[in-house]
């Protein structure tokens, strides 16, 4: 398992969006581990591949606790299938924008269709964390990013602060 450099906003790498993985593979299963290596080392709960660099249609969580044992998940080809009407606002952050927490609001429970390691497909019914989880991790593959659900003057004021950032990072 390799630990990944993590692709930061403002890089315009976030905004495309992923290809379908044909078919799973040891390249794709060696991606899943990788990627969670590099999810843990943030540390994170989530990653999609495109926070990687790699632009395939691939997402690993693990919303266990601290003090519970890992739980981790892999998502090949995942998609929400179902939302739910009710609301839950939880505050979410992205390993792709550091240390930038916000309030965002989604459908409360999802059903998401996916592809396993094994190449079988699953279907899962997520609420909690776990559902806001695969909708930012989703979104990611649509090149869509959690502060695109602010609002624009909060999405502004980050975006200029993480290209000032960028700016100064590439002079020195």
């Amino acid at each position: 398992m390799t630990i990944r450099p993590l692709v930061i906003l403002p890089d315009k790498e976030l905004r495309l969006v992923s290809a379908s993985v044909p078919r799973i593979d040891d390249g794709v299963r060696r991606l899943a581990d990788d990627m969670l290596a590099t999810m843990y080392d943030a540390p994170g709960i989530g990653l999609a591949a495109v926070q990687v660099g790699v632009h395939q249609r691939v997402v690993t969580i693990d919303v266990s606790r601290e003090d519970e044992a890992r739980q981790p998940m892999v998502f090949v080809n995942p998609e929400v299938v179902w939302r739910s009407d009710e609301l839950s606002v939880y505050e979410e952050g992205c390993l792709s924008i550091p240390e930038y927490y916000e309030e965002v609001e989604r459908p409360a429970r999802v059903k998401v269709r996916f592809t396993n390691l094994a190449g079988e497909p699953q279907e899962i019914d997520a609420d909690g964390i776990l559902a806001t989880c695969l909708q930012h991790e989703i979104d990611h593959l649509e090149g869509v990013l959690f502060i695109d659900h602010i609002s624009r003057l909060k999405r502004e004021r980050v975006t200029r602060r993480f290209a000032k950032q960028a700016r100064e990072k590439m002079r020195a």
